[in-house]
């Protein structure tokens, strides 16, 4: 279970569902949750979209550079950026990308991951060692799967808003 006391390390994702919340693992991927956390704060995820939702696999959004819905949104090229900021690092663990998970989305290059991140909706294990996992869901996974399935989406979700909870 996590710990709610921790909300420095929680994240509040809104859906139009309702709120997803998320536990960082900054003992597992620091600058992986370090990242999360300034793009979060600074707002750079609001009306993001997930821009590839693949049934049974995952939903994957971040794309703050293109994928913003409000700002010149075009769906063709959500998915090929990142933010402004340099890539972070891999950071492999042996944690297992489990139902729930958030994995760091990147290119062929493991050192390649920026902003864009996705929420595994089942055990992906052949994932496993390949993506930094750098947090996961504790509530709210219901909303998660209620995501717009597409790649890209026809009519896709986007992130509402996502706080740091020690913000909120």
């Amino acid at each position: 279970m996590a710990d709610t006391k921790d909300l420095e390390n929680t994240i509040l994702l809104e859906l139009k569902g309702g709120t997803v919340t998320i536990e960082l693992l900054p003992d597992v991927a620091p600058l992986h949750c370090a990242r999360m956390k300034e793009l979060a704060r600074s707002g750079a995820y609001d009306n993001v979209a997930f821009h590839r939702v693949i049934a049974g696999f995952m939903a994957q959004t971040g794309d703050v550079a293109n994928g913003n819905m409000e700002n010149n949104f075009n769906l063709r090229s959500a998915g090929t950026g990142g933010s402004d900021m340099p890539n972070v690092p891999a950071e492999f663990s042996k944690l297992p990308h489990a139902r729930g998970t958030i994995g760091a989305a990147r290119s062929a290059n493991p050192d390649s991951a920026n902003s864009q991140f996705f929420i595994n909706f089942k055990d992906n294990d052949f994932l496993n060692g390949q993506y930094t996992v750098y947090g996961r869901v504790t509530s709210g996974m219901e909303h998660v799967d209620a995501i717009q399935l597409g790649e890209p989406p026809a009519n896709p979700d986007r992130m509402i808003s996502m706080k740091v909870a020690a913000d909120a």
